[in-house]
């Protein structure tokens, strides 16, 4: 092997550009060349391809976003579009593409390797919802974004005796919701994966707190239930609390990673390079139990999640 391509792909996430980095300087370090594509699988197919060398990657660890820039591509499901894909790869002598993504980018990576391009995945996305890792590139900034957001409106939540709901990012995931509930100290924190939820339950408790004196409530939803606006009407409406919502959205997305997103991306840009290396192809880097790890993958898109219904359980106690 010469030559390999990166790209990042879907949503984009902090520390996607440090991943970048290290692709680029340990492919570098191992005598290979590098090639990057903008704008994911679009970029691709338009032949949006350049050379990477280390000064290219210099003075973007700290940057949000991603310096490939990255698109949604929903035409590369198509068998004649990803031979398409295969062959401009072939055309500039790349032999083996990094992709950095959530589960859609994955799958196009999967599907590609079919046709003679070796490929690796590195876990890119802010709503840790791949299954087969602990912590995906990204999660640890986002939810840092959204606690930093949790504290500032609780002074105003607190200083007009409000309840305060609050719908973050995640999918179909809540992992970014149960987190920074817990790091927030919120009451109630409303998940997806916990199907149980009753809005006059929720109700009751917020009433109780109100009896027992307290100042505000705190609620964190995950937009995989979503409706915050139309929750917190309800709310007001029963309680006759005032109620007030707050969408963060792609603010979320954005910031200077942390350092903690900035060591992972780092350790598993450099394996995805020393995996390509060691003649492997359509795998997925990731870490499990602090240890990077490789998997098919197949095998690790297969893979259901398991919601953490332990501190489900921990953030339910210290909410009382």
């Amino acid at each position: 092997m010469k030559k390999i391509a990166i790209l990042t792909s879907g949503g984009d996430a902090p520390g996607m550009n440090a991943a970048i980095r290290a692709v680029v300087r340990t492919a570098i370090y191992s005598g290979l060349e590098v090639m990057g594509v903008q704008r994911g699988y679009s970029g691709l197919l338009n032949g949006e391809l350049f050379a990477m060398d280390k000064t290219s990657v210099s003075d973007i660890i700290q940057r949000g976003g991603t310096i490939l820039r990255t698109a949604r591509c929903p035409e590369f499901k198509k068998e004649e579009v990803r031979q398409r894909a295969a062959k401009i790869l072939k055309a500039y002598g790349v032999d083996a593409l990094v992709v950095i993504g959530g589960d859609g980018s994955f799958m196009g990576a999967k599907l590609l390797s079919k046709l003679g391009i070796k490929t690796i995945g590195l876990p890119g996305t802010i709503d840790n919802d791949l299954a087969y890792t602990d912590f995906t590139i990204g999660f640890d900034t986002a939810l840092n974004t959204v606690v930093d957001a949790i504290n500032k409106i609780r002074d105003t939540s607190t200083s007009h005796e409000r309840v305060s709901i609050i719908e973050v990012m995640g999918r179909d995931c809540g992992d970014i919701a149960l987190h920074a509930g817990i790091s927030g100290g919120a009451e109630s924190i409303i998940v997806p994966e916990m199907k149980d939820f009753d809005k006059d339950a929720l109700c009751r408790t917020i009433l109780d707190g109100k009896n027992h004196g307290k100042m505000h409530n705190l609620i964190i939803l995950s937009e995989g239930i979503g409706g915050a606006f139309e929750l917190a009407k309800y709310v007001e409406e029963l309680t006759g609390i005032e109620t007030r919502a707050t969408v963060l959205g792609h603010i979320q997305r954005g910031g200077s990673p942390s350092a903690s997103d900035r060591v992972l991306a780092s350790r598993l840009g450099a394996k995805a390079v020393e995996v390509l290396l060691s003649g492997e192809t359509s795998k997925v880097i990731g870490i499990r139990d602090n240890k990077i790890i490789d998997q098919d993958i197949d095998e690790a898109l297969a893979m259901e999640s398991k919601f953490d219904e332990d501190l489900y359980r921990v953030a339910e106690i210290l909410s009382r």
